[in-house]
């Protein structure tokens, strides 16, 4: 059976193909289109992503079984398209992509009812009876978000951002406008005014406080987090929703020992909601789904773009192609790299990421000012060997699609990439199972400079989408400060 899904709605599309039970391949409509947060069309369905998702793997559209979408976002698609509850879409993305075969799970979104939690067991989801009123935990963070000023897109991930800056920090302030009673939410009823104040008052970077009501909001989290593995009595745990897109509270709820393991999907949000719908249809119980289902180029559809492009290029082993990116990066450059198929969710896993050496003296600001062009305390995350990260990190056993944060051991390892003394960083845990060419660029990084450690941002210019084929990476390239691009075996110099 070939089943269909669609997720996101009018911002934030994706497409996903379940095939024979197991996940064929995901793609969000904006690496495509190359229009950031891009919706379905006047069609109902992310049309782009979908054909292309669709032509990579030999499949005609009349040859889909089944078309799922899921609720919300207005709720576009087409008639003849099934509909699945936004919440349990979520849910499914969660679980069903683990490698758990029972866990209890929970949803922090925006749609209503904002929380849900349900239980998993085997390739079977239940509800369970638990009411929500009022704001859920997601809702919170964005109403302080904009509270504070931060700009709409993306609210909750420049707010996790800014509370990198200073993760220590708690006001007892903040913790007074945020209650819970009766087992919901309350903010204070001049909430918002009063957090505004707040910044103000803090100055124009307002991390402490940024940091204290993501503190806030996670503790009463955990609270309830409590409750539900006393009420499932499941010993792990599978986090859906756009909350867990925040590194911070990722990462606490790891750390707190309620579960014996927790799992954050690659794409919590809405985009991700396309894996969930598909899945929804039923079948065979996935193994853990690999985040590297996006579209895929040969080499050569690669050389023929190169060639229409009329560039010079060096064709390379494996090896090569390694070793011209860590002569770049040894050099200070930041390097394009893209392999093999690509990512599905927002961050970059080693299959299109811009590397640099997190130890070059100005890497910082060249991400942020001649790259990214993001505010200047915006900070970046690293890709290790996971076998490497505890002797270098404090932070959680892993962090395989970079979701949570980590603190350095030794600061001035680090020094130029933290854009402040006491920042957090996310991390990415680079273990055997993951993208091989990249782990063995780590691999060759940590023999050369004994610290198996690379910063890793997302392939894209700035306010630009992730790139997805050879010709993006292309024009990213010609089109920004990058040095050097890496393009599968093909090696492209300035």
């Amino acid at each position: 059976m070939i089943v269909a899904g669609v997720g996101g709605g009018r911002r934030s599309a994706a497409a996903a193909v379940v095939r024979g039970g197991q996940l064929a391949g995901v793609c969000a409509q904006e690496r495509v289109t190359r229009a950031r947060d891009a919706g379905v069309n006047r069609s109902g369905l992310p049309d782009e992503a979908l054909d292309l998702l669709l032509q990579r793997l030999g499949i005609l559209r009349g040859s889909v079984d089944r078309w799922m979408a899921a609720n919300g976002d207005g709720d576009t698609a087409p008639a003849d398209v099934e509909r699945v509850d936004h919440h349990l879409a979520h849910a499914a993305t969660a679980y069903l992509t683990s490698p758990h075969v029972a866990a209890a799970v929970v949803v922090c979104d925006h749609d209503a009812p904002e929380v849900t939690v349900w239980t998993g067991e085997g390739a079977t989801l239940t509800p369970v009876d638990w009411p929500w009123t009022g704001p859920g935990f997601a809702r919170v963070l964005s109403r302080a978000g904009a509270a504070i000023g931060l700009a709409p897109s993306n609210v909750d991930r420049r707010l996790a951002a800014l509370a990198q800056l200073r993760p220590a920090s708690r006001d007892a302030r903040v913790d007074a406008l945020i209650v819970r009673r009766a087992g919901a939410l309350e903010l204070a009823g001049d909430f918002d005014q009063r957090i505004r104040a707040l910044a103000q008052a803090e100055g124009p970077v307002p991390a402490a406080l940024a940091a204290s009501v993501v503190a806030r909001v996670t503790e009463l989290l955990l609270e309830f987090l409590g409750e539900v593995r006393a009420r499932t009595g499941q010993a792990s745990l599978c986090l859906g929703g756009t909350l867990f897109y925040n590194a911070s509270v990722n990462t606490r709820v790891k750390a707190c020992g309620l579960f014996s393991d927790v799992f954050v999907p690659p794409d919590p949000g809405d985009g991700g909601n396309a894996v969930g719908a598909a899945l929804a249809a039923g079948g065979p119980r996935l193994a853990a789904a690999s985040p590297f289902v996006g579209p895929t180029y040969s080499a050569q559809e690669t050389k023929e773009v190169l060639d229409n492009c009329k560039l010079q290029y060096e064709w390379v082993s494996e090896e090569g192609a390694v070793a011209a990116a860590l002569k770049g990066i040894e050099q200070g450059h930041l390097v394009g790299w893209f392999q093999g198929a690509m990512e599905w969710g927002p961050r970059a896993l080693g299959a299109r990421s811009i590397l640099a050496s997190p130890q070059a003296p100005y890497v910082l600001e060249n991400l942020n000012r001649f790259l990214k062009q993001r505010e200047s305390w915006r900070g970046y995350a690293v890709s290790g060997l996971q076998e490497a990260v505890p002797e270098h990190f404090d932070g959680p056993a892993e962090s395989p699609f970079m979701e949570c944060d980590y603190v350095p051991r030794d600061p001035a390892t680090f020094r130029h990439l933290r854009p402040a003394p006491d920042a957090a960083m996310r991390v990415h845990t680079v273990s055997a199972e993951a993208h091989p060419m990249f782990r063995r660029l780590l691999e060759a990084q940590g023999q050369a400079t004994g610290l198996p450690f690379l910063v890793n941002t997302s392939f894209n210019g700035f306010h630009e989408p992730i790139v997805c084929s050879p010709r993006d990476a292309v024009r990213v390239f010609y089109g920004s400060g990058l040095d050097l691009l890496v393009l599968n075996q093909f090696i492209i110099r300035k």
